[in-house]
């Protein structure tokens, strides 16, 4: 008898491979294909195992050589980036010694600068014809609703008819009567039958072609209202948006007619001569002037009619006012800049020059742009105001004047003179070091008279311990304030001018102090007050000064101040004397008088 052999087949897709195990004993045979499945599922997984551990390897080694090609790129990044930033720095430096140098050298050529310039005014060129630069308000369009469109009324086929209906005759229907009524009655019944449901189909169909219509007329008819509001609200809103662009367009063009009318005035003024008219002529030729930021630019100017004679009173620049930095290099090492600057030396010598400068510069545009030859001459004082070093005040001092014939002036080459020494040639005065603020008197000052001085008259003399200040006619204090006022200036040559009756606030007197140093226009208001004054008097004080050009103001009253007064005129050329103050003043010039509130209240009715 033939013995069974037994076969398994063992294959592993994974290593790509397989085996037939045979044997007589099932068993044996099913032990040995597992144990070969197993010995290859090791073989498979030592082999995944060494795949994973060479993949790792792999991708470590990837992204090694990916963070070090980073690490690579990122440093030339850095050092593009550290290389621009030190040309940025270096550009920096060089920027700010281009703008030092620019500086400087627009200041050493104040005069040559308006050389090329035609300094006459132009009389057009003053005028504005730009049109009105806002835009006319448009019509917003606001666009029709998008309506829905009504359905069709639906159509219908023709009602049933009676004869669609007739019967068929059978043989039997239409020999036996019964047989025939039965037919006719089952055609009337199917007749009526069809022409109902006819009905109610054509009913319902209209029904529901009516309420489909309901319902769009309804949404159309709330589109078309909210329709017509926007519509109405966007045209109220167009014509207020109109009036108002039409309103303010007519009153720009009013405004332009106005101002170019003006300037027309003044030009048929300047050539008429009209001495206002020329005085004006002249500010606005030295207002066109261009000069650095931090000049000043200040001036007060008087024409003389009767001999030709203009004299300016110009505000100069300060040693202060000169630029100072003339280098600035980048030092790489310390990644810092270092500034060099000019020395006290060249400031000194930058400033004389600059000044000498400014006065020919002057005397230059006024002559060029005098075309009516209005201009005999001209008186230039030339003024700096700046911190006296001894006292830490605020003073303002002449520093040169000089007075020059035109027709002596205009025969001169400025493109080749040296500044100093055509000053000093056109016999001007002035410190031969302008810096150091060398006080001189102005050759020729402008007149203080003033077309609101009034006559005046002493009020001092009579007064005695019995008369109270403070119950005083006001026209008298006022006058009192300029007799007491003018006996303290008088000492160093000073004058003191009383303007028109002004009752309260405004310029109550006038004292023109002629030290060069100190002196100049200074403002009094007398304040005949039985209440503290408060800070809006004195804020209308420095405003008077600042409108009158004066160098300071002193505010007078019998009674006192608030605190906020006392604040204001922090560092301000301002002076507040109270009835105190008053007293004293009137008991050093050898005067007695009293100072009594209440009683001055009673007998002018104050409670």
């Amino acid at each position: 008898m033939a013995r069974v052999t037994y076969s398994i087949i063992v294959e592993h897709q994974g290593l790509g491979k397989w085996r037939e195990i045979k044997g007589y004993d099932r068993y044996l045979v099913e032990q040995k294909a597992r144990l070969q499945e197993l010995q290859w599922s090791e073989q498979w997984y030592q082999k995944c195992l060494k795949e994973e551990q060479l993949q790792q390897k792999k991708a470590y080694a990837q992204a090694e050589q990916n963070r070090k090609q980073a690490t690579l790129v990122e440093k030339e990044r850095e050092k593009e980036r550290q290389k621009q930033e030190l040309e940025q720095l270096r550009q920096s430096a060089e920027d700010q010694t281009q703008e030092a140098q620019d500086t400087i050298t627009a200041i050493q050529g104040i005069l040559k600068h308006t050389l090329a310039i035609n300094d006459a005014i132009n009389w057009d060129g003053l005028k504005s014809y730009k049109p009105f630069n806002q835009r006319e308000p448009l019509l917003r369009y606001i666009p029709e609703p998008s309506l829905q469109v009504y359905p069709k009324k639906p159509e219908f086929p023709l009602e049933p008819s009676r004869d669609d209906f007739k019967p068929k005759r059978t043989i039997m229907g239409k020999l036996i009567k019964s047989v025939r009524t039965k037919q006719d009655s089952s055609a009337d019944s199917a007749y009526q039958d069809a022409l109902l449901e006819y009905s109610t189909q054509v009913k319902e169909a209209l029904s529901n072609w009516e309420k489909q219509c309901q319902v769009i007329g309804a949404k159309n008819n709330a589109l078309q209202i909210a329709y017509e509001q926007q519509k109405s609200t966007t045209k109220q809103k167009y014509d207020i948006d109109f009036s108002r662009w039409e309103s303010e367009k007519l009153q720009y063009e009013v405004r332009q007619v106005e101002e170019n009318a003006r300037i027309d005035q003044l030009k048929a003024a300047y050539f008429n001569k009209d001495s206002g008219a020329i005085s004006d002529y002249c500010e606005m030729v030295l207002s066109a002037s261009q000069y650095p930021d931090n000049f000043p630019q200040n001036f007060d100017l008087e024409y003389r009619d009767e001999t030709g004679i203009l004299i300016v009173n110009y505000a100069l620049p300060a040693l202060t006012d000169m630029p100072t930095l003339s280098e600035v290099k980048f030092v790489q090492s310390s990644r810092s800049f270092k500034e060099s600057f000019l020395s006290e030396k060249a400031i000194s010598s930058l400033y004389d020059e600059a000044i000498y400068q400014i006065a020919l510069r002057t005397l230059h545009e006024l002559f060029e742009a005098d075309v009516l030859n209005a201009l005999v001459a001209i008186v230039l004082n030339g003024s700096v105001t700046a911190t006296d070093k001894t006292t830490g005040n605020l003073t303002t001092t002449c520093i040169l004047s000089i007075q020059v014939k035109k027709e002596e002036f205009v025969k001169i080459n400025l493109a080749n003179v040296d500044p100093k020494a055509c000053f000093k040639a056109l016999k001007g005065v002035g410190s031969s070091k302008l810096h150091g603020m060398t006080a001189i008197a102005p050759i020729l000052n402008i007149s203080r008279e003033d077309k609101r001085i009034v006559d005046s008259y002493d009020v001092a003399d009579s007064l005695d311990s019995s008369v109270n200040l403070a119950a005083m006619d006001w026209e008298d204090f006022e006058h009192l304030i300029r007799e007491v006022f003018g006996k303290e200036f008088s000492a160093n040559g000073g004058e003191v001018k009383v303007t028109q009756a002004s009752r309260d606030g405004g310029v109550d007197a006038i004292a023109f102090d002629p030290d060069p140093i100190r002196g100049g226009k200074i403002v009094i208001q007398a304040k005949r007050y039985t209440n503290t004054v408060g800070v809006s008097a004195v804020r209308d004080l420095f405003g008077t000064v600042q409108h009158e050009g004066a160098t300071k103001g002193i505010l007078v009253t019998t009674a006192d101040y608030g605190p906020d007064a006392y604040e204001f005129i922090a560092g301000k050329p301002l002076s507040l004397l109270n009835g105190a103050n008053l007293l004293y003043l009137l008991e050093k010039h050898g005067h007695q008088a009293r100072i009594d509130i209440r009683e001055a209240k009673k007998l002018m009715g104050s409670s």
